[in-house]
């Protein structure tokens, strides 16, 4: 039986994706999770959230999961969400600073306020980045399978990803700046959009993911 750890640390509505999960797989085996052996036993691995992303690594901490995401990232089909995508990263300039994971190279900056323009009306933009953009298809994917270039996507966010390598790269999406909407390497995938939310293109993401075999 496929089945699928939804890592549960307390940070955001982990409820909606997990009910996203289901909706899309209805014979997978779908556990919302705080238990590191629960997470080392699924064949695959969500990793979602939204706040603080020094909340997220303390809450990381405190229910002794650091270790069983870490392992996860290594071996399984990983779906970093949101936060699930910032905490990957080296740094984030959040809280004054904070070190993620170091799985992926870059960092998470703060939307520049002498850049939150937008480029045909130069109307300023408002942070949070909130609500429905488009995500560019940077490289081909499996999780891209059905969807198509350019298609929107749910956004929540105040700080984005700023990848250092670019073959990391999967998605990409304007908003004064262009910014890392997706990343892929290996045996994972992260998103900052939240797919839950994101309708008919959001459950595909998802269903490919349940199917991905974790190869590139």
């Amino acid at each position: 039986m496929n089945s699928v750890a939804v890592i549960d640390y307390g940070m955001g509505n982990l409820r909606s994706v997990v009910k996203a999960i289901e909706h899309v797989a209805p014979a997978a085996r779908v556990l919302l999770t705080r238990d590191a052996a629960e997470v080392a036993r699924a064949e695959r691995v969500v990793f979602p959230g939204q706040g603080a992303i020094a909340g997220c690594m303390t809450a990381l901490d405190a229910c002794r999961l650091r270790d069983a995401l870490l392992a996860a990232v290594r071996s399984r089909p990983f779906l970093g969400i949101c936060l699930g995508l910032q905490a990957l990263f080296d740094f984030s300039e959040e809280g004054g600073g904070v070190r993620g994971l170091g799985v992926l190279p870059g960092r998470v900056p703060r939307f520049p306020a002498d850049k939150m323009r937008d480029a045909k009306s130069g109307l300023a933009l408002k942070v949070p980045h909130m609500g429905w953009n488009q995500v560019e298809q940077v490289r081909r994917h499996p999780l891209w399978n059905g969807i198509a270039n350019r298609e929107r996507f749910y956004f929540v966010h105040s700080y984005y990803a700023d990848a250092t390598e670019p073959a990391d790269v999967a998605g990409a999406t304007d908003y004064g700046i262009r910014f890392t909407s997706a990343a892929a390497r290996a045996n994972i995938f992260a998103v900052q959009f939240h797919p839950e939310k994101s309708a008919a293109a959001g459950l595909r993401l998802l269903k490919n993911f349940i199917s991905w075999d974790g190869s590139a």
